[in-house]
């Protein structure tokens, strides 16, 4: 037996001898001391994808946040995305660092149809969209300069007369993205759209995403867009770091523009369960958010323990990629034309602008996203936008694990937002000027030249 399972032992041992001995002082019974906030499940696999924004999970389990709870946690990578969600819902998998629009997608029925939850939201930003070197040739010389540089934000505009241009030569214009129901989907279309180019729509018909489209989006899994890139399989991709610094690194492409630059300090990845795991271990759920709110609260504390992060996730178990090629935009920096390096502090954000809370606001974006682009199929009244996230998101869990938190003094009532009613308020910071109020999806809806409005259908 390791010296790691012998240790996690230990510890719930003694918090369980202590329990009971409490318990004994205060003329409990014992089994009322193990009812009262103890774990229903104590040994818990999860499964998460080989990207940066794991980070939590890693960190939770490297820094003993998992065994502070009485939890035996062990993390597993998964194949891809679709490979992730089954197993969490055929339990498999007790939960998993998830695409914040799998528990959506699933709970409304896209794909496959689930009940699955979650409580906690892993980061902000942290995405990345990369053309090859020869997308790159032709968009550069139409970019407005600055000091030498290419001004930055890049909007899609110069990319839709190099696919005006392959269009009148016959040429298809493809690029990649990580899941029909991925943020990376949903930016991706939003920068194209906003650029004035058609990504194309969902219908009952056709779930490839491609009528009417502009450019042809399909779907790579993250740690193979370099190379399917590379293979000219796609001239460009939507994705997560480190894939996005890879094609950097390797010379065999170059990244426009970043999430961040979209839409400011959107939501990316949640921590993801079934509903039925969620009501058959509600104790165990608080425990695993601790833990998860504790590594983020690590993760944006300092540059040491960023550094130290992205030695973690260089391990071959984690994310495997080289730790310089991690570390660039772990550490508040981003390269996009090589050699051209610029400070980006907000790039990976696991715990500043209380990232980690599960607002509702965030899940009726990607609902409006979806209505969007098809894949929610007929108009819906701003109270199904509401319903669904407040089904799908459950912030009273999150705020039970932050009050434990605060209790134990390990964080202040300052860290967690007080008195919220799920909804950040109008939104603005997006790439195209639309400011974005999770109260009136359909109005949004409305705002936007290409897309489905309220009433449309494909």
């Amino acid at each position: 037996m390791s010296t790691r399972t012998n240790n996690q032992i230990r510890r719930q041992f003694i918090s369980r001898a202590t329990a009971l001995v409490g318990a004994t002082a205060l003329g409990l019974p014992a089994a009322r001391a193990q009812k009262s906030g103890a774990p229903e499940k104590e040994v818990l696999k999860f499964g998460f994808i080989k990207l940066t924004d794991c980070a939590p999970l890693v960190v939770a389990y490297e820094k003993h946040y998992f065994e502070d709870e009485g939890l035996n946690v062990t993390l597993e990578a998964q194949a891809n995305w679709k490979v992730l969600l089954d197993r969490v819902i055929d339990g498999q998998l007790d939960g998993a660092h998830m695409l914040a629009g799998q528990p959506l997608g699933a709970t409304i029925g896209f794909g496959t149809k689930a009940d699955v939850v979650t409580a906690f939201s892993m980061d902000l930003n942290g995405n990345g969209i990369t053309v090859s070197n020869a997308v790159w040739a032709e968009m550069k010389p139409l970019l407005p300069m600055e000091g030498g540089k290419v001004k930055h934000p890049i909007k899609a505009d110069a990319l839709k007369k190099v696919v005006d241009k392959w269009k009148s030569q016959g040429k298809p214009f493809k690029m990649g993205m990580v899941f029909p129901v991925s943020t990376h989907n949903y930016e991706l279309r939003y920068w194209l759209a906003a650029g004035g180019l058609n990504p194309g729509y969902y219908t009952q018909s056709d779930i490839s995403g491609t009528k009417s489209a502009d450019v042809l989006l399909s779907v790579t899994p993250p740690p193979q867009m370099p190379a399917t890139m590379e293979a000219g399989t796609i001239n460009g991709y939507c994705v997560g770091e480190p894939w996005n610094q890879q094609a950097v690194i390797k010379g065999i492409g170059v990244p426009v523009v970043t999430d961040l630059e979209i839409w400011k300090n959107n939501p990316e990845k949640v921590f993801g369960v079934t509903r039925t795991w969620a009501d058959k271990n509600p104790n165990t759920h608080v425990a695993v958010v601790k833990a998860l709110i504790r590594a983020c609260m690590w993760l944006d504390a300092s540059m040491a323990n960023r550094l130290e992060a992205v030695q973690m996730l260089a391990k071959p178990n984690y994310v495997g990629a080289d730790a310089a090629v991690i570390g660039n935009s772990m550490t508040g920096t981003f390269e996009y034309e090589k050699g051209d390096k610029r400070p980006l502090p907000d790039f990976n954000v696991f715990f500043r602008y209380f990232a980690t809370y599960p607002f509702y606001s965030d899940a009726i974006w990607y609902l409006t996203q979806m209505r969007r682009w098809g894949q929610i199929t007929e108009s819906k009244p701003d109270s199904w936008y509401i319903e669904t996230a407040k089904k799908v998101y459950l912030p009273e869990i999150y705020m039970k694990a932050a009050k434990a938190l605060i209790a134990e003094g390990k964080a202040k009532e300052g860290d967690f937002p007080a008195k919220t009613d799920g909804f950040k308020g109008p939104q603005d910071g997006f790439i195209d000027g639309v400011v974005y109020d999770g109260r009136k999806p359909n109005d949004y809806l409305g705002k936007f030249k290409i897309g489905l409005k309220a009433a449309d259908k494909v």
